[in-house]
């Protein structure tokens, strides 16, 4: 079983997938749309990506602000995540994403991906990966130190 990692955004999601044991995120895909109230195909191509690779988590990215405050960002992918437990039925987790795309930022200049075009195709789903490793690397401290098996 694995988790699946989400990075929602106006026109964006990034997805990102853990492998069988949870140990690492892989960046998978973005899914892109026309307008950001056009969610049907969104939530269908993540209903089948669950579905693919038996998903039996979600971890959404949860855009605060840097002080912990609630963002107009927030909201909507906490309205999102009501939106995804309704399609698939699996249970998600918000996580604290900031400086998620920073960082994804950080690791297309170190590979030297200066095209716009090029990092706006694959910047959402590194930062889904982000997400996503650093929720398996603290639920994976977690189930060490209470003795607990996935």
């Amino acid at each position: 079983m694995r988790i699946l990692g989400l990075d929602y955004g106006a026109r964006t999601v990034g997805v990102a997938v853990s492998d069988p044991l949870q140990i690492t995120a892989q960046a998978l895909e973005t899914i892109r749309r026309p307008r950001e109230t056009k969610l049907r195909q969104t939530l269908a191509r993540i209903a089948e990506l669950c579905a693919e690779y038996e998903v039996e988590h979600i971890v959404i990215g949860y855009p605060l602000h840097m002080g912990g405050e609630m963002s107009e960002s927030a909201e909507k992918a906490l309205a999102f995540r009501d939106m995804v437990v309704r399609r698939t039925g699996i249970p998600v987790t918000m996580w604290d994403e900031r400086l998620t795309t920073a960082a994804a930022d950080d690791i297309l200049d170190e590979a030297g991906i200066r095209d716009r075009h090029e990092r706006k195709a694959v910047i959402d789903q590194i930062a889904a990966g982000f997400i996503l490793q650093e929720y398996l690397d603290r639920y994976g401290k977690n189930r060490e130190e209470t003795g607990a098996d996935t």
